[in-house]
């Protein structure tokens, strides 16, 4: 399938899989004759991936730390990716970015408690 019918099975633009590719996210696609990019059906299903795991909170950075693994995901869905492995590079990312939430969480209840305490006397 072409690059519009590819981002629209995917639930994204074709803006967003070229830029994925340019990242390494995405590997480059087979070309038509004409030059054309060339979409089967997993590549969609690693565009989906791609696009939970930035919901989630993953930043581009962090994808393509793991690039060569984003695969496993798109085999298994159901798969674990946050057991941290020393031999396996790339394998803190989620960890870090769990680590990463928590310190946002405590930043913003105690500006919360702070802002309460303020307006209302309690925290």
């Amino acid at each position: 399938m072409r690059i519009g019918d590819a981002a629209a099975a995917a639930g994204t633009t074709p803006r967003a899989l070229r830029f994925y590719e340019e990242r390494g996210l995405l590997p480059p696609p087979r070309r038509t004759t004409t030059g054309q990019r060339e979409y089967g059906p997993d590549e969609v299903a690693r565009v989906r991936v791609i696009r939970e795991l930035l919901a989630l909170g993953l930043t581009v950075e962090d994808l393509r730390s793991i690039a060569d693994r984003i695969g496993l995901l798109v085999e298994n869905p159901q798969r674990k990716c946050g057991q941290p492995d020393s031999d396996v590079p790339g394998s803190h990312v989620v960890d870090r970015r769990l680590t990463a939430l928590d310190t946002e969480i405590d930043r913003l209840t105690a500006l919360r408690n702070r802002l309460a305490l303020r307006t209302y006397g309690q925290p």
